[in-house]
């Protein structure tokens, strides 16, 4: 019987990117084994389209969709820059500020900070970071008190429609549309896949739990995840190498498995 086509979704930073420098050097080797064999690689990350965008080329990727703003949204094959507009951003941040004003004190988001203040608490240069403020569905930022009141804050939130979800650095606040969802309805496109996914943070879980393999990459920068469905049976694996390396050493286990 013919082989399934074979896909890759992987989030970004602390998995195909080095969480502290944003370098994808290390997974050079595995990306342009998946190029030569014309596997497709789908980025599913929280970062906007106008950050991906350009990313996507620079990694050889602009053929296929990529998952933006974690889940918020798609960004389709061919673009070196992202559509202008759309997206229910201004919508978000008037849902946020509804919330009592003692939890929103505590939470500040990228629409909260100028330019330099996103570089300096994502570590991006400056070019980058201004990328990262063209927002279109979703809003990253840190919540600075204690869980009892995150939990007031996001049920207060979630009454409006906006959920929440802890990512490997920030608290990403949407009104819906996860990085699983949408590896669905990508992979629907193709016909009958196997489904590859890598991820290193809590946002991921789902995508990893729902692909037919899964890796857990480490990210030493924040408690590791707990056992996912699927761990026991094997489905889902867990690379102790971190960031881009572990990232390799995972792609270079798929491809001796597929026999490529």
């Amino acid at each position: 019987m013919p082989r399934p086509a074979l896909l890759i979704f992987t989030d970004l930073d602390g998995t195909l990117l080095d969480h502290d420098t944003y370098s994808h050097a290390p997974a050079r080797p595995a990306l342009d084994r998946l190029r030569a064999a014309a596997i497709p690689v789908i980025l599913a990350s929280s970062k906007t389209a106008a950050e991906i965008a350009p990313l996507r080329c620079e990694l050889g990727l602009c053929a296929f969709p990529a998952i933006v703003e974690n889940g918020a949204g798609i960004l389709e094959p061919g673009r070196a820059e992202p559509p202008q507009g759309g997206g229910r951003y201004a919508e978000l941040r008037a849902a946020l500020d509804r919330v009592p004003a003692a939890l929103r004190a505590q939470y500040r988001g990228f629409g909260d900070w100028d330019v330099a203040e996103i570089a300096r608490r994502t570590g991006l240069p400056e070019t980058h970071a201004a990328r990262a403020a063209r927002r279109q569905h979703s809003e990253p930022g840190l919540w600075s008190g204690d869980d009892t009141g995150k939990a007031a804050f996001v049920a207060a939130l979630r009454a409006q429609g906006v959920t929440a979800r802890e990512g490997g650095r920030f608290l990403t606040l949407s009104f819906g549309g996860t990085k699983a969802g949408r590896m669905a309805e990508i992979a629907a496109r193709h016909r009958t896949p196997f489904i590859v996914a890598l991820g290193d943070a809590a946002n991921d879980a789902e995508m990893l739990e729902q692909a037919d393999m899964g890796f857990v990459i480490a990210n030493p920068a924040h408690p590791p995840l707990p056992m996912l469905r699927g761990e026991p049976h094997g489905h889902i694996h867990r690379i102790d190498t971190p960031g881009p390396k572990g990232w390799n050493a995972a792609i270079e286990r798929v491809m001796t498995e597929f026999g490529m």
